[in-house]
């Protein structure tokens, strides 16, 4: 993979970061991944991008800006592109690691029934909605032994709303024979407290889907500041 020079605008540092980069893979290593702090493992991912230049600056200032290193690696593309030396190699790199994530979380997912690794579908919806800048409306639908038939992203919408057509979510688990569904959403506010619409949406579905059969077994609720279940809070 090419060197990132798209938005380098400082010039390269002295060697010495060779060094710093052997002693950071050796701490890898021999102590794993938890002993390095959220700089140091953004470093270490930056290192491929940009394998001439000192990447500690830029790591701290990536994380000063967004956060933390999940808030990195799911920034929107032009936000990251507002900081110093980052351009489009860094850019793939962070999304790279950030898919990467997403599809472990999920295929660890696939492989269990769905209700007795609750842990793991909060995990996977996570990873892979809670720290997005727009609303998505994620549909898991299940068999009957509430294995993972197949995981639809139904509508992305704005920063603060999602368009949901119940009759449409109940025509896709038909069309695919799920028995079972589990409704997802996103708030990019960070706050996963349910709202008013999302609970009248979420019991215009269910009463739709009653009739044929078809269970809703929650509507998960994710941010980076948390998670909701609205069967958990009672509301459903």
């Amino acid at each position: 993979m090419p060197a990132d020079t798209s938005d380098q605008s400082e010039p390269i540092e002295a060697p010495h970061y060779h060094g710093h980069r052997e002693r950071l893979r050796g701490r890898f290593h021999g102590a794993g991944p938890d002993a390095l702090s959220d700089y140091e493992l953004l470093e270490m991912v930056l290192f491929t991008a940009q394998p001439r230049r000192d990447m500690k600056p830029l790591a701290k200032t990536l994380l000063k800006k967004f956060g933390s290193f999940a808030e990195v690696i799911h920034a929107p593309e032009g936000r990251l592109r507002e900081v110093i030396g980052v351009g489009d190699v860094t850019i793939t790199q962070l999304k790279l690691i950030a898919a990467a994530a997403s599809r472990i979380a999920k295929g660890q997912l696939e492989q269990r029934t769905m209700l007795s690794s609750w842990n793991d579908v909060i995990h996977y919806c996570r990873t892979s909605m809670a720290f997005a800048d727009k609303e998505q409306f994620r549909i898991l639908f299940l068999d009957k032994r509430n294995q993972l038939i197949a995981d639809e992203v139904q509508q992305i919408g704005t920063v603060d709303h999602t368009p949901v057509y119940p009759r449409e979510v109940i025509k896709r688990a038909l069309e695919l024979s799920a028995t079972a569904i589990i409704l997802v959403h996103n708030h990019p506010s960070g706050d996963p407290t349910p709202s008013q619409a999302d609970i009248q949406m979420t019991k215009a579905i269910i009463d739709i889907a009653l009739p044929l059969g078809i269970s809703v077994h929650d509507h998960l609720i994710v941010g980076k500041n948390g998670h909701a279940s609205m069967k958990g809070l009672r509301l459903i």
